[in-house]
């Protein structure tokens, strides 16, 4: 495993990083709910850490970027920017904070997109810059995961995905609580959750879930080529008068 990978993973050990973890599921499992298809591949950090779940799709993968022990069945090891599965099969693929830590973020979307069948979904968990998570990121400048990753704002995720051809259909922000280690406190805050109900909720959480469909172009109808019809004149008797025949 990476250097980068086991950091991040040792630190969803960490109080902090449980309840995230915890929450990301929760999210994750909602957005599910939304969609259906028969395979459905999430793009992790580690096989120990997966947010994605089975939800109305039948098969599911997890791809990983670097070989680990005692990996389970259905583990594939790829790089997001080159994924080892045929355009147009797969019907969801979730990101877990891949556009954060991946080395060329433009390209493993774009590979999501690849191998996403037309009207299949894509569902984005990442970090918020526009949270206290991203003013803490800024401050201390720390080199480890998560705050080495690149918090990629919501707007300028709208880009990527409009370049794309990617329709958005949901998005939310999760985790108000601010990045404190100390787990007591952390369940004393839980009530800025509650105080965050959907309607109202701030763009100001730690993370966000976007779910995305990628978009298929729909065929213009051709013309219809009407039967034209072919007069055809030929002398009569007279010669005065020419009849139609229609062909």
């Amino acid at each position: 495993m990476s250097a980068e990978c086991e950091s991040f993973e040792h630190w969803f050990q960490s109080a902090l990083g449980r309840q995230l973890l915890a929450t990301e599921r929760r999210a994750v499992r909602q957005v599910l709910e939304r969609v259906f298809g028969a395979n459905q591949l999430e793009l992790g950090v580690s096989h120990r850490v997966p947010v994605g779940s089975l939800g109305h799709c039948g098969h599911r993968m997890l791809a990983i970027p670097a070989w680990a022990d005692h990996m389970p069945a259905g583990v594939v090891v790829a790089n997001p920017e080159e994924l080892p599965f045929p355009s147009d099969t797969l019907d969801v693929v979730i990101m877990h904070h891949t556009l954060d830590f991946a080395p060329y973020p433009h390209q493993a979307l774009r590979e999501a997109h690849r191998v996403l069948r037309g009207s299949g979904h894509l569902v984005i968990v990442g970090f918020n810059p526009l949270s206290s998570w991203g003013l803490w990121r800024l401050l201390h400048r720390h080199k480890k995961a998560p705050w080495n990753g690149r918090f990629i704002g919501s707007r300028r995720l709208d880009d990527w995905l409009t370049l794309l051809d990617f329709g958005m259909e949901m998005r939310s922000f999760q985790f108000f609580r601010p990045p404190l280690q100390s787990a007591r406190l952390l369940h004393r805050l839980y009530f800025l959750e509650r105080l965050m109900p959907k309607r109202f909720a701030l763009p100001t959480g730690a993370f966000y879930v976007v779910l995305a469909e990628k978009r298929v172009g729909s065929m213009i109808p051709l013309r219809p080529r009407w039967k034209r019809k072919n007069v055809v004149a030929f002398p009569v008797a007279n010669g005065a008068h020419r009849h139609r025949l229609d062909e």
